[in-house]
């Protein structure tokens, strides 16, 4: 398995969104009438469920750019789902929907589907992904050593769905938690170069666990055809903004370590740990996002996750300035702030007692952004 390089640490955003019926704001299995309006578009994709669409950006030299094409191509989406009596929203799960996912008649998806069993008509999650070019697949593997303690923070400021069928979940990405019962999802393995990851593949592939990368879906993966690490940990975003700033983030972090490649990590903040400490610190961000205390040792010693975080925001905030994500990174510091998802999701229930009130705000939200992209164009 031949790793193709990516020259300069590009950077590429993917969105699901989750598509509602526009009276009743629940999720409407509508990707099928939908597609047949994109027939040429590769910037709008069905995903695994019918009642998800994914947008995606080119390959973009920065975050910024990225998120403006995902704003130009909502734009389209917007009118074709109306034209369906469909409407759009973001979020990691929907509040309020009950009824089973219906899986997307495509040949892959059919074949998960028989693999998963109910588990993927139950797996009506949605997500941020960020692809990172990286020069080689050992240096894929290098960086993503390097991150994987850095997951639960990413999971942390990301999280989005607090709410699962019409119920408090009291976590603030719950969607961890449905995704936890599928094979391959949560924290990767570490890989001491690329040659070790390729002899893990060629042995799951023989077993006939995966029959290609794509079907590996840990939080954070390479993706060998694009040269890119694949983020995919963090939960689907409410707004092409706020997928941008965390895309800015990750793409900082990433070039911050391949910057330290051949040198000491300087005061890079986070070391491995035992696998048992790491499923905690994963587990815990997903229950109390930013509130969340992170096992820092393996004698006990804690760090609130948001002050982790803050630290890594200001170690990579001159690799951001170099490479052109400054302004994005200060979007998500203000973000951060103000509450991110989950939170401003409970603070809308605990104001209206209504999760339909929680999904119209979703609505809302993302009509203001494409309407603020039309004005612009």
């Amino acid at each position: 398995m031949q790793f193709t390089p990516s020259p300069r640490p590009t950077v590429g955003i993917e969105l699901e969104l989750q598509l509602l019926d526009a009276e009743s704001l629940d999720l409407k299995d509508g990707i099928v009438p939908l597609m047949r309006l994109f027939p040429d578009r590769m910037d709008v994709k069905p995903e695994f469920i019918q009642s998800s669409v994914e947008i995606t950006s080119p390959v973009c030299e920065c975050a910024g750019a990225a998120g403006r094409h995902l704003r130009r191509t909502l734009v389209g989406l917007k009118e074709r789902c109306e034209s369906l009596g469909m409407t759009l929203s973001g979020s990691g799960l929907h509040p309020f929907s009950t009824h089973l996912a219906l899986i997307t008649p495509s040949p892959r998806f059919l074949r998960m589907k028989s693999e998963y069993g109910i588990i993927g008509r139950n797996q009506l999650t949605f997500a941020t992904h960020v692809h990172v070019g990286v020069p080689s697949g050992d240096m894929a593997m290098f960086v993503m050593r390097q991150m994987i303690p850095c997951l639960p923070l990413l999971l942390a400021v990301s999280a989005n769905s607090p709410f699962w069928r019409g119920q408090e979940t009291g976590f603030a990405s719950y969607r961890q938690c449905i995704l936890a019962a599928s094979q391959s999802y949560g924290l990767p393995p570490y890989f001491e170069d690329w040659e070790e990851f390729v002899r893990f593949y060629r042995m799951s592939e023989r077993a006939e666990i995966f029959s290609s990368c794509r079907d590996i879906h840990w939080d954070l993966r390479p993706h060998p055809d694009f040269g890119t690490l694949e983020l995919r940990v963090m939960d689907a975003a409410s707004s092409t903004h706020t997928a941008t700033a965390l895309a800015a983030f990750v793409r900082s972090l990433v070039v911050y370590l391949m910057d330290y490649a051949d040198a000491d990590l300087g005061d890079w903040p986070l070391s491995r740990l035992p696998r048992w400490i790491e499923q905690m610190n994963r587990y815990q961000a997903s229950h109390q996002g930013l509130s969340a205390r992170y096992i820092v040792d393996e004698d006990g010693h804690v760090r609130p996750i948001q002050e982790l975080l803050t630290r890594l925001l200001l170690l990579v905030e001159p690799v951001a300035e170099r490479i052109g994500e400054a302004q994005e990174l200060a979007s998500l510091r203000s973000w951060v702030q103000e509450g991110v998802g989950y939170v401003s999701q409970r603070r809308v229930l605990e104001s209206s007692r209504d999760y339909r009130e929680v999904v119209r705000r979703l609505v809302s939200g993302l009509d203001n952004e494409i309407s603020q992209a039309v004005l612009s164009q």
